[in-house]
């Protein structure tokens, strides 16, 4: 079928292996030509199938990046991940996917195999910065996000990074420099996105001073909103000092960056 003028297809990948790296986490193993995976990340507008629809009907992408989707059914939904891992010689990207709720990623997640298809529609930046202290906070649906960004951070960065886990068994390995403390919260039974843990443990920080400072947060959107603004008050960061992102909302099928 031709593209019309001023549309382009979306970039197609496909699954090459399914692990199960926690109880509540799958990684999915992507392949696609080398420089598709290059432009494909760090945060991804993925298009996901539904499960019954083993041969979707993509859209396409305006030069202005507008999504176009076709007419009728399509059966393809789109939702923000970020990819755990880019290898564009070998043409593989890693994506993982939190399996509570039963929204359309984690259903598509649960039942991968490979030979299934995603699509990606368009690709952004983590919204990160580089500064010598550092705040990381986050849930498991922000781990991929946090792992790159201190994997990528310069070995004298400083700070914390606060991850919000059901319990011990979802702790992942996350390597930090020495100067960054990374702490785990463990929600101990509570259903994800009803308590504070999060806020409470940026309530209990104290501000580190100094201009050198840059705050992530990604978790779900109350949550984030409450850390947002003590960031804004009590921490008297700036906007260009912190970037906080919704990355899902309770009552919603958890999905990166949704």
């Amino acid at each position: 079928m031709s593209t019309p003028e001023g549309l382009r297809p979306v970039d197609v990948l496909t699954v090459v292996a399914v692990t199960t790296v926690t109880p509540a986490v799958r990684r999915v193993t992507l392949t696609a030509p080398a420089d598709v995976v290059a432009a494909a990340g760090p945060t991804l507008s993925l298009l996901v199938p539904r499960v019954a629809d083993r041969s979707p009907v993509w859209p396409q992408v305006a030069r202005d990046g507008r999504i176009v989707w076709p007419q009728g059914s399509h059966g393809v939904s789109m939702r923000r991940y970020t990819a755990k891992r880019q290898d564009p010689p070998a043409g593989e990207l890693d994506v993982d996917f939190v399996l509570h709720g039963d929204g359309p990623a984690a259903t598509w997640a649960t039942a991968a195999r490979p030979g299934d298809l995603l699509g990606v529609a368009s690709a952004a930046s983590l919204g990160e910065a580089t500064a010598g202290w550092v705040l990381l906070v986050g849930d498991e649906t922000a781990l991929p996000a946090i792992g790159r960004i201190l994997g990528a951070a310069a070995p004298t960065t400083r700070g914390v990074a606060l991850v919000e886990v059901a319990g011990p068994e979802e702790q992942q390995p996350l390597p930090a420099p020495a100067g960054v403390e990374v702490r785990w919260l463990h929600r101990a039974g509570a259903v994800p996105g009803t308590g504070t843990l999060l806020a409470d443990a940026v309530a209990a920080l104290q501000p580190p001073g100094g201009d050198d400072v840059f705050a992530w947060v990604g978790a779900e959107s109350a949550a984030v909103r409450e850390i947002r603004a003590d960031l804004r008050g009590r921490w008297g960061l700036r906007r260009t000092q912190h970037h906080a992102i919704g990355y899902w909302r309770r009552g919603r099928a958890a999905s990166v960056a949704d």
